[in-house]
């Protein structure tokens, strides 16, 4: 039971998946930090606001809605960065691993649209 244990911890997806949460983890942190320590005190000085400022309370309950935008902000910006730096790189390349480079085949119709091709080819005659 301990060696398959083992085999599966030394799996390759696994060490994978580990080493990817990891660097995951370290990126959001750096992200995080310009997030927190430039963009959004920019985006405050255009609202002339400071987001952890930003409460509204109702029945001595405090609402800290400017956390919510301040955690949008971060997302945002930790999307825009994978997406422009991770996933659009690899489709380029994915583009080009493709054999000859030509796109992929067409799509095949489905049986409801063959039917109708043939109802339409009977049609003519």
């Amino acid at each position: 039971m301990l060696d398959e244990f083992k085999k599966f911890l030394f799996r390759g997806n696994v060490v994978d998946l580990a080493v990817a949460v990891v660097i995951g983890a370290a990126f959001t942190a750096i992200v995080t930090a310009i997030s927190t320590g430039l963009i959004t005190p920019l985006i405050g000085m255009i609202v002339s606001r400071d987001f952890t400022e930003m409460i509204f309370t109702i029945n001595g309950s405090t609402f800290r809605y400017g956390l919510v935008i301040d955690a949008l902000i971060r997302f945002l910006s930790v999307a825009a960065v994978v997406f422009f730096l991770i996933v659009k790189p690899m489709n380029l390349m994915a583009e080009r691993r493709r054999p000859g480079g030509e796109p992929e085949a067409d799509v095949p119709p489905t049986e409801a649209e063959l039917l109708i091709q043939i109802r339409d080819l009977l049609a003519r005659r």
